[in-house]
């Protein structure tokens, strides 16, 4: 089945992708570009840097822009799943939700509009055991955005290895996070993975805290 990827360049949006494309044709990446850091449904941090992972991929982009106000950026992404329709005949679309009932139920429905397939693939899986599937893929990533206590500055640009995971497990029992970030407490983005034809190289950053909530902006960036 062809398939279009709600893709936000981070850890979940690229291990779904991943396993979908086990059994699947991966025909085009769906990306929303949101200027409110706070959106109630997308992914915002080193999003424009996603054309890097595009092009990385071989896989197609589109990219709609939306001032991610509530309600209104679902229509801005009824028109992002409709263009990939339109322009490359996808089936149905494959998104990262792993327990929020708020975006995966609104994400259905804007599929049923369209008479498409909503592929889950990481649905309702624990989120220990997403952490630990970046490790059996091979999947690189790193902590681009943080949003609670105690996470500080030196979490961000950190890489999602071992050791970090260990350390959110943690941090589960004693501040009680959601380890992979399903509550907003970190954001990610994949620098390297099974399906990337080229590793991205982060050239130049900068970090932006304060106050347990922080995030880091690449400057500069490339494919090695």
């Amino acid at each position: 089945m062809k398939l279009g990827v709600l893709f936000s360049g981070g850890k979940d949006s690229y291990l779904a992708m991943h396993i979908a494309s086990e059994t699947h044709e991966l025909s085009c990446l769906l990306t929303i570009n949101s200027s409110n850091p706070n959106s109630w449904m997308f992914h915002t941090p080193a999003i424009e840097w996603t054309k890097l992972q595009s092009q990385s991929l071989k896989i197609p982009q589109i990219i709609q822009n939306t001032k991610g106000v509530q309600d209104k950026e679902l229509d801005d992404l009824f028109e992002l799943i409709d263009k990939g329709k339109n322009q490359f005949s996808i089936e149905g679309v494959v998104t990262g939700a792993l327990a929020s009932t708020y975006q995966s139920t609104r994400i259905q429905k804007i599929c049923n509009d369209l008479n498409l397939w909503c592929f889950n693939p990481l649905w309702q899986m624990s989120q220990k055991t997403l952490l630990e599937e970046l490790l059996e893929n091979n999947i690189e990533s790193i902590i681009t955005g943080v949003a609670a206590e105690p996470f500080d500055d030196e979490w961000l640009g950190r890489e999602i290895d071992l050791e970090c995971i260990n350390d959110l497990i943690k941090l589960k029992e004693s501040h009680r996070i959601n380890p992979a970030g399903e509550g907003g407490e970190i954001e990610s983005f994949v620098v390297n993975a099974p399906l990337f034809n080229s590793r991205l190289e982060i050239i130049q950053s900068k970090i932006h805290y304060s106050n347990y909530s922080g995030r880091l902006e690449i400057v500069e960036a490339s494919l090695k």
